[in-house]
């Protein structure tokens, strides 16, 4: 496509430099010169993308003030004492500075280098008026050929400009498309991770179940053993002790199988999302009091009630502080907690981010993350975040990993406020 393009454009120059050269047979004044400023002009034509390119952000300006002076050059060369250069054939040639300042510059800059022009080709008039007389129909016809430059202009300004506004429509239109399909994705993204948190729900429920009642006379038999054991055998009073101790953990594990499994109970009521994430922030700080991490804060004003359960979202806004205070320790670092008003998915609500500077996420890992029973801590079952997302779902929100600005992660939680 692109070598197609460049061929393109080549035959157009060599088009333009055809009849630049015609023009320098047909001029009726032998005059050398002449023939030189043709030549200039189409060869800065043909290499004024690489000028422009070469001289950065005025380029167009001296393209422009370039193609004056040598329009100007070009009328003087084409002068003579019968004929003066005001009334040369080759006036004409100032067009191309005039659709070059249209295509350019703005209507009022078009206006203003038109006239620059104009001024440009006026100007020899003052040697043509010691010799000759300024007739009426000769001023008619000088103020003909400089309205038809503006007129041209225009044309071709208000063509450029319906050009730019369609094509800024394009790329709005794109950038459109892109969020929309960045937006389609996130949501198919949640779709995914919602069917998996239910169907391993309801298997978490089915297997908690069918573990607890063997656990219940695995615990009931260690006991009643260890009352029927001799004294005079440790060994045995301590095995049977520690296979009480293991049931409990494993019953522990049970009943946060059935945290995750079993449908929340909601006792929603508006709350300050600021107030509970303080409370998540002051309960981390307790947990590491030695810890060299920083908080800084970044909360939004007038940021306005969301209806959440309080127990329920602050077990949300712990877990990622305590992931953050985890992945930071021991060497330490800075969390940022910022609140914002936002408006998602065609909802209004408040977005809790909390960045650290971490090892981050793996971008292969920011999905699975979420998925129960998945975990990259040495201690932990792989159920904190799993309940996270449950539990932002259930108030129906949505909570998202992304990279941090510097280096970490960023989990990005919103809840809706209607």
């Amino acid at each position: 496509m692109s070598q197609e393009r460049r061929i393109k454009f080549a035959w157009m120059d060599v088009l333009l430099l055809v009849f630049l050269a015609s023009l320098a047979v047909l001029n009726p004044v032998s005059e050398i010169h002449a023939q030189l400023a043709l030549l200039s002009i189409g060869i800065f034509q043909v290499f004024e993308r690489s000028f422009i390119g070469f001289v950065g952000q005025r380029g167009e300006t001296y393209s422009i003030i370039i193609k004056i002076a040598l329009a100007s050059l070009l009328i003087s060369y084409t002068g003579s004492v019968q004929q003066p250069s005001i009334n040369s054939s080759f006036y004409l040639i100032y067009y191309i500075p005039v659709v070059t300042a249209a295509m350019y510059s703005g209507p009022w800059g078009t206006l203003a280098w038109t006239a620059l022009s104009s001024a440009a080709y006026c100007s020899f008039l003052i040697p043509a008026l010691q010799v000759y007389r300024l007739t009426a129909s000769g001023a008619t016809e000088l103020a003909i050929r400089n309205l038809f430059f503006f007129l041209a202009a225009m044309l071709v300004n208000r063509f450029v400009m319906e050009s730019r506004q369609q094509a800024e429509r394009y790329r709005q239109v794109a950038e459109q498309l892109a969020d929309t399909n960045r937006q389609l994705k996130q949501a198919q993204a949640e779709a995914r991770r919602s069917e998996r948190l239910a169907a391993l729900g309801q298997l978490s429920a089915g297997l908690a179940h069918e573990i607890r009642n063997p656990l219940g006379v695995i615990k009931g038999s260690a006991e009643t053993l260890g009352k029927k054991l001799p004294t005079e055998d440790p060994v045995a009073r301590e095995l049977a002790g520690y296979i009480s101790s293991e049931v409990n953990r494993l019953n522990s594990l049970v009943s946060r199988f059935l945290s995750f499994a079993k449908p929340l109970e909601l006792k929603k009521q508006p709350e300050d999302i600021s107030l509970i994430v303080e409370h998540a922030i002051k309960a981390a700080q307790e947990q590491w009091p030695d810890s060299s991490v920083e908080v800084d804060r970044d909360y939004a004003k007038d940021i306005p009630p969301v209806d959440v359960d309080a127990e329920l979202t602050e077990q949300v806004f712990k877990n990622l502080v305590f992931n953050a205070f985890e992945a930071m320790e021991p060497d330490g670092g800075t969390l940022n907690v910022q609140i914002t008003k936002e408006y998602s998915d065609g909802r209004r609500g408040v977005e809790v981010a909390f960045s650290d500077s971490g090892p981050g996420v793996p971008p292969e890992l920011r999905e699975q993350i979420f998925n129960p029973f998945f975990t990259t801590k040495s201690t932990g079952v792989g159920l904190g975040l799993s309940i996270v997302s449950k539990i932002v779902d259930d108030h129906g929100g949505w909570i998202r990993v992304e990279p941090s600005a510097g280096k970490g992660a960023c989990f990005r939680v919103f809840l809706p406020a209607e």
